[in-house]
């Protein structure tokens, strides 16, 4: 299992950001992540119009260090 690591901050503030972790069912690498990736967070950010996707990387859970 591969995580998403969005960091977003709300529309309305834009100093106001936080990391939100979101489980990405992929049994590939952090780098097939990068690539199918960016469909997954559109729909997101889609479905969170206070929102805005400042960054985004994979990483494996609970590994911090490891990401793309």
């Amino acid at each position: 299992m591969i995580e998403l690591v969005l960091t977003v901050c709300a529309m309305t503030a834009a100093s106001s950001c936080e990391d939100k972790r979101l489980p990405f069912d992929s049994e590939e690498s952090l780098l097939q992540c990068a690539f199918q990736a960016p469909p997954y967070i559109a729909a997101w950010a889609q479905d969170h119009p206070e929102l805005k996707v400042m960054r985004w990387r994979c990483a494996v859970p609970g590994a911090d260090g490891a990401k793309i």
